[in-house]
């Protein structure tokens, strides 16, 4: 009994290593994506850019290009405050600040975050979205974060400042 079960064992573990070396062929690896998306504001005029000034009670109309090598899965905005001054390293911000800002604490901070899905099959998206601006929301320095992800599950960032008084 225990040599048929040694036997058993053996077969069995043969099978899986077998399988194993040949499920994942060459043509596995070539054609998988190890392309990130890109964000990009090429052949038009993209918004927000870094340092633009808005308004509370105002909209924000976001536009840029999103594309991928394979196929584009979503995108994300995220709008946040940035009262302390932090950075998301993606975009130069030297140029944003007079420097006389002190860090502020926030009463009352917006804070958006929303995905879109892209339709099935896109490489190429133009992506436009207005976002309302509340008009009760604490005046000062925000982070404007896009995220795009491709379908395997590649994301790009690019986050700019923008200033909403």
């Amino acid at each position: 009994m225990k040599k048929y079960i040694n036997m058993s064992l053996m077969m069995a573990l043969t099978t899986v290593f077998t399988f194993g070396f040949f499920a994942c062929g060459d043509d596995d690896v070539t054609n998988k994506d190890m392309q990130k998306p890109v964000i990009s504001s090429e052949g038009i005029t993209a918004n927000p850019i870094n340092c633009q000034q808005y308004y509370r009670g105002d909209v924000i109309p976001f536009h840029y290009i999103l594309s991928d090598d394979e196929e584009l899965g979503s995108y994300n905005i995220e709008i946040h405050s940035n009262f302390d001054h932090h950075t998301h390293s993606t975009e130069s911000s030297a140029d944003c600040h007079s420097g006389e800002e002190e860090h502020t604490t926030p009463v009352n901070p917006w804070v958006f975050n929303h995905d879109y899905i892209i339709e099935g099959g896109q490489k190429s998206y133009e992506a436009r979205q207005n976002i309302d601006i509340p008009t009760d929301i604490d005046p000062g320095d925000y982070h404007f974060v896009i995220r795009v992800t491709d379908k395997t599950g590649w994301q790009q960032i690019l986050a700019v400042e923008i200033e909403i008084e």
